[in-house]
């Protein structure tokens, strides 16, 4: 089967937003594709970062994924960190990325402005991206709109390494985008995609009463002033998130009750947030189980990263020899003698 390569940062918690707009879609590819998934924590830390959460931030972030469905009879699951060729294969193919490609990246433009001092991991952080994918030699690559240009960037290494030191063949695949339906999910501000780091977001294993919390205060249709004044489904956040919880009848309902100003828009949050508890109670069920067994949880993650270190240690093998490194000498005590 064609192979998949795809990262999700331990940045935060796991929310809906990342559930609708990738991880749901990382299920769906098992069934179909070789698939290997990680939680990239070397990418955390490219900007501040609390060192004091990170582990276990990791740790949620890979039960969020097994409770979602991320299944590792069918799947490889680990964490970046626990295979060190990710960060070899990264210094190797920054020997060969110009500056000015990386320079050029939105989102290294957009993210410098708010350092004083730019970090290097900023600037080196596509080429990170790109060994992540070229060490498992990915096929594909489920992407969304603001990871196309970094993708594209993998390509172009992909391309150079091969005509360096490909011997005429192409040795690293360029992968291509696994292009589907794109979800991009708005946050609870109404203004700005769903972001942790902005506080608009739905936990995807908050409890019924933390999801009704968040819920409440969020933005709906800004022209409905008073629950007598009709509205327009249309401009309204929480009727975008009914087509994604609740049943195309009760869509139905809630545009209809809206722009007949029969509901009021804690009404209309009431609904959703019922659906939207519904919709995740199975997902945080099998997180609580998984949280009462962290060996469990770490026996996966160990299991992942072993599969994954065979095939990195099998590309590196391959990458040193090409790139000309010398071989390391294996040590046998059989060898050595003693007077």
């Amino acid at each position: 089967m064609p192979r998949i390569f795809s990262g999700i940062q331990p940045s935060g918690e796991l929310h809906i937003g990342n559930w609708l707009g990738a991880v749901q879609n990382w299920v769906t590819l098992q069934e179909s594709y070789e698939c290997i998934y990680c939680v990239v924590d070397l990418h955390a830390v490219t900007g501040k970062y609390d060192q004091a959460t990170l582990a276990e931030r990791t740790r949620e972030m890979a039960i969020g994924l097994l409770a979602s469905g991320v299944d590792p009879e069918r799947a490889v699951l680990f964490v970046q960190s626990h295979v060190p060729e990710h960060s070899e294969l990264q210094w190797l193919l920054n020997t060969i990325t110009p500056i000015g490609e990386l320079e050029r990246m939105t989102q290294f433009k957009d993210k410098a402005q708010r350092f004083e001092s730019v970090p290097a991991g900023l600037l080196n952080y596509p080429v990170l991206m790109a060994a992540d994918i070229l060490l498992y030699r990915a096929d594909l690559v489920p992407v969304g709109d603001d990871q196309t240009q970094h993708l594209e960037l993998t390509r172009e290494i992909a391309r150079k390494w091969n005509a360096e030191f490909g011997g005429g063949e192409e040795w690293f695949p360029e992968p291509k985008p696994l292009l589907t339906e794109a979800k991009r999910i708005m946050g609870l501000d109404g203004q700005s995609k769903m972001s942790k780091s902005l506080g608009n977001t739905i936990g995807l294993l908050d409890s019924p009463e933390e999801i009704w919390q968040k819920l409440r205060p969020a933005v709906t249709d800004p022209a409905r002033v008073t629950k007598r004044d009709p509205g327009t489904p249309e401009l309204c956040n929480i009727y975008h998130l009914h087509r994604y919880f609740s049943p195309p009848e009760t869509v139905a309902l809630v545009a209809e009750n809206c722009r007949g100003a029969r509901w009021g828009c804690l009404d209309c949050k009431r609904v959703l947030a019922d659906n939207m508890i519904a919709t995740l109670a199975p997902i945080r069920a099998r997180a609580l189980e998984l949280r009462a067994q962290p060996g469990r949880v770490d026996q996966i993650l160990g299991d992942g990263a072993a599969a994954a270190r065979r095939i990195a240690g099998e590309t590196m093998r391959e990458v040193r020899e090409r790139m000309g490194f010398l071989e390391a000498a294996t040590h046998d005590s059989r060898l050595t003698t003693h007077d």
